[in-house]
C-alpha cells in the first residue's frame, strides 16, 4: 500500500464475519494493515451468499440509505445527495512516476485524455484522508473476479469498503464471494480501497442518509502497484471499483503489458436466418444508444440479437488467431432516464427484480419513474423525485437525475447469448465506432484495412450537452470511447492496437463507423433507429461474409446502392444519409489533425500520422 501515517491506535478490529487467518498471505496483509490505518470497528469478509445480501439490505434501510420498493420483488431505490451524482473526471487521477506514462504532454494547454498526479501528491493527499477514516463503520472485505470465475481472460480483485451500498452492488455487477477467493488461492489481485469518508461520530447530519465528503473526494490508480483508492463518493462510478477503474483504466494497462485489449465496448452476437452467427464489439461515448444496441429487438425478419455485455468487453486473440471476447461484468449498470418499452424493451424485462435504483423518482404506488419511461401516471398516483421532495411537470427539473442509474444482475435479461459466461469468450469478427454526429457523417461506412480503423477509432467524435456556460451543444472528441478511461498514455494505446496487426496468425476483425443521429436541414433524423439498425448490422455480417457490395469512398467503403436493406421502411433518404460533403469532411480533417497535433504530440504514431495524410489526399480529390 502507499505510505501510510502510524494510526493512533494499533489494534486490529474484531472479525465478524469470515476468517482472516485463512486467507493467502498477501490478502490477509493488505487487509491488516488497510484495517490499522484505516480504523474500522469491524471487518466483515463478504460470502456472497442470499443470506448475507438480505442483512446488507437490512442494514442499510435500517440507516436509512435505501428503500423497498413495494411494486416490485426485491427492488430498492437509494437517493444521494446533489452532489455524488457521477463520476468526477477532475477529481479521477492516475499515479505514475513520470506524467507522460499516464498522458501524452500536450503542445498547449491540459492534457484531455486522462489527469495525471505525482506520487509526492498523491502521499500528501492520501495520508490527509485515509488515517481514522472507517471509525465506528464496518469494514467490508469483497473478493471479486471480473469475468466468468475461472477463465483464463478474468481476473481477480479485493475491495474494501465502509459502504453497505457497495457490497450490495458489487454482489450484482461482479462474481462475489467465497467462490473467488477459492480463485484467488495464492495468485494476483488487484487492491482497492475505497471509503465515503465520514467516520462515526459525524460531525454534521447526512442529507438523505447518505455519507459521502464531496470536498475530499478523489479517485486514484496506481498501475505500476495493481491498486486503486477511492475517497469521498458513494456514487457507482467512483466507489463500485471493479467497474471503470478496474476493468478499464487498470486493465488497459495489464492488457497492454499482457497482450490483449481491456474496452469500453458492448458485446453482441447476431445470427440471420439461415442460422449463421457473428459477435460484434462496439464502442460509443455515452448518449448514443449503447445499451440500446446490446439488446436490440432487430426489425428485420428472422434474425436475432444476442447480448454478451452492454459496457466493457476484455479481448485477446487465441492460438487459433481468433479475438475471443468476455464481458467482464455480472450485471448491468444502466442509466435510467429514456429507457423504455419503445427504446429498449428488452431492458425494461430485465429490472423490475432483484435491481438497486440510484436517484430515479419514486411513485405513490412503491415504483420507479423518470423522464423517457413513456409510461402515463395511473390516475391518483404522485411523484416523489430523486430529491426526495414532490414532484409535478411543473416544477421545471427533472423528476429523475439526468445519470440515474439501475443496477441490474444480467442473467435476468432475456436475450442473454447463451455463451456470455463462456471461459474462452466469443469469436469477434466485427468492430463498431460510432458517435452521435447530427451532421456530415454517414450512417455506416468500413474501414479500408485495420490501419485505417484504428484510425477511425481515434478520430471518434460525438455531440455532448456541454457544461452550463456554452449553452447549446458542441461536437467533443472520444477516441474509441476511452477519453475517460484510458489507464495509460493514449499514443502508446494507440501503438498497441496497432501492434495487432503484426500478431501471427491474427484474424483481425472488420472495423466499421456507424451515426445513427444524422439530421436532415429541418432538424428530424433522417434514420429511424433502434430496431431499424439491424439492417445495418446485416449489411456489415454480409460484408465479412464477403456477401454485401459496397464502393469505396473518401473516408472508407460504404454500401452500394441497394445492398442496404430497406424492405418495409418508407422515406429513407440515402443520398442524404449518405453524402460526403467535401466542405464538412475538410472541416473535420482540420480538427481531428488540430487534435492530434496539440492533444498527442509527440507520441502520435506514425502510421496514425499517415492515415490522416491519406484521407485530407482523398477529401482533396472530392
Amino acid at each position: 500500500m502507499p505510505p501510510q501515517l502510524k494510526a493512533e491506535v494499533n489494534v486490529m478490529p474484531k472479525v465478524v464475519q469470515g476468517d482472516l487467518q485463512s486467507l493467502p498471505p498477501e490478502a490477509r496483509h493488505f487487509i491488516e494493515s488497510n484495517a490499522k490505518l484505516c480504523q474500522p470497528e469491524s471487518i466483515h469478509i463478504c460470502d456472497g451468499s442470499e443470506e448475507e445480501n438480505k442483512k446488507i439490505l437490512d442494514i442499510m434501510v435500517e440507516q436509512g440509505m435505501i428503500k423497498k420498493l413495494s411494486k416490485y420483488e426485491n427492488c430498492w431505490l437509494a437517493l444521494t445527495v446533489p452532489r455524488d451524482v457521477a463520476r468526477i473526471e477532475s477529481k479521477t487521477v492516475i499515479i505514475t512516476q513520470e506524467q507522460r506514462d499516464t498522458t501524452p504532454i500536450p503542445r498547449t494547454g491540459t492534457s484531455q485524455l486522462g489527469r495525471w498526479m505525482s506520487e509526492e501528491d498523491f502521499e500528501k493527499a492520501f495520508n490527509t484522508r485515509f488515517p481514522g477514516c472507517m471509525q465506528g463503520r464496518t469494514m467490508y472485505v469483497i473478493p471479486f473476479s471480473m469475468g466468468p470465475i475461472g477463465s483464463p481472460l478474468s481476473k481477480i480483485g479485493i475491495e474494501l469498503t465502509d459502504s453497505p451500498y457497495v457490497v450490495a452492488s458489487m454482489r450484482i455487477m461482479t462474481r462475489m464471494g467465497t467462490a473467488a477467493l477459492k480463485a484467488l488461492s495464492n495468485g494476483e489481485f488487484v487492491k482497492c480501497l475505497h471509503s465515503v469518508g465520514c467516520p462515526l461520530p459525524l460531525k454534521e447530519p447526512l442529507i438523505n442518509n447518505w455519507p459521502c465528503n464531496p470536498e475530499l473526494t478523489l479517485i486514484a490508480h496506481l498501475p505500476d502497484r495493481r491498486e486503486i483508492i477511492s475517497f469521498g463518493s458513494g456514487y457507482g462510478g467512483n466507489s463500485l471499483l471493479g467497474k471503470k477503474c478496474f476493468a478499464l483504466r487498470i486493465a488497459s494497462r495489464i492488457a497492454k503489458e499482457e497482450g490483449w485489449l481491456a474496452e469500453h465496448m458492448l458485446i453482441l452476437g447476431i445470427t440471420n436466418p439461415e442460422g449463421d452467427k457473428k459477435y460484434f464489439a462496439a464502442a460509443f461515448p455515452s448518449a448514443c444508444g449503447k445499451t440500446n444496441l446490446a439488446m436490440m429487438n432487430p426489425s428485420l425478419p428472422g434474425w436475432k440479437i444476442e447480448c454478451v455485455g452492454d459496457d466493457i468487453a476484455w479481448m485477446k486473440f487465441d492460438e487459433q488467431g481468433n479475438l475471443r471476447a468476455i464481458n467482464p461484468e455480472n450485471g448491468f449498470f444502466g442509466v435510467a432516464p429514456g429507457t423504455s418499452v419503445k427504446t429498449n424493451p428488452n431492458a425494461i424485462k430485465t429490472i423490475f427484480k432483484n435491481t438497486i435504483f440510484t436517484n430515479v423518482a419514486e411513485t405513490s404506488d412503491g415504483g420507479v419513474y423518470w423522464e423517457g419511461i413513456d409510461e402515463p401516471l395511473p390516475p391518483g398516483v404522485t411523484l416523489t423525485s430523486w430529491k426526495n421532495k414532490d414532484w409535478t411537470p411543473d416544477n421545471g427539473e427533472p423528476c429523475a437525475h439526468p445519470n440515474s442509474r439501475f443496477c441490474t444482475p444480467a442473467s435476468q435479461c432475456p436475450i442473454m447469448d447463451p455463451a456470455w459466461e463462456s471461459p474462452e469468450g466469443v469469436p469477434i469478427e466485427g468492430i463498431i465506432f460510432g458517435g452521435r454526429r447530427p451532421a456530415g457523417v454517414p450512417l455506416v461506412y468500413e474501414a479500408f484495412n485495420w490501419q485505417h480503423g484504428v484510425f477511425i477509432g481515434a478520430a471518434m467524435r460525438s455531440e455532448a450537452t456541454a457544461a452550463a456556460e456554452h449553452k447549446g451543444k458542441i461536437i467533443m472528441h472520444d477516441p474509441f470511447a476511452m477519453r475517460p478511461f484510458f489507464g495509460y498514455n493514449f499514443g502508446k494505446y494507440l501503438a498497441h492496437w496497432l501492434s495487432m496487426a503484426h500478431r501471427p496468425a491474427a484474424k483481425l476483425p472488420s472495423i466499421f463507423h456507424v451515426n445513427w443521429f444524422r439530421k436532415d436541414s429541418q432538424g428530424k433524423f433522417l434514420w429511424p433507429g433502434y430496431g431499424e439498425n439491424s439492417r445495418v448490422l446485416e449489411w456489415m455480417f454480409n460484408r465479412i461474409e464477403g456477401k454485401a457490395s459496397a464502393k469505396p469512398t473518401a473516408i472508407g467503403y460504404i454500401p452500394a446502392d441497394t445492398a442496404l436493406n430497406l424492405k418495409g421502411l418508407e422515406d429513407v433518404n440515402l443520398t442524404e444519409l449518405f453524402d460526403i460533403s467535401k466542405e464538412f469532411w475538410e472541416k473535420e480533417v482540420e480538427e481531428i489533425k488540430q487534435y492530434f497535433e496539440v492533444q498527442v504530440n509527440a507520441d502520435l504514431p506514425y502510421e496514425i500520422e499517415r492515415e490522416m495524410l491519406a484521407l485530407e489526399m482523398r477529401i482533396k480529390q472530392l
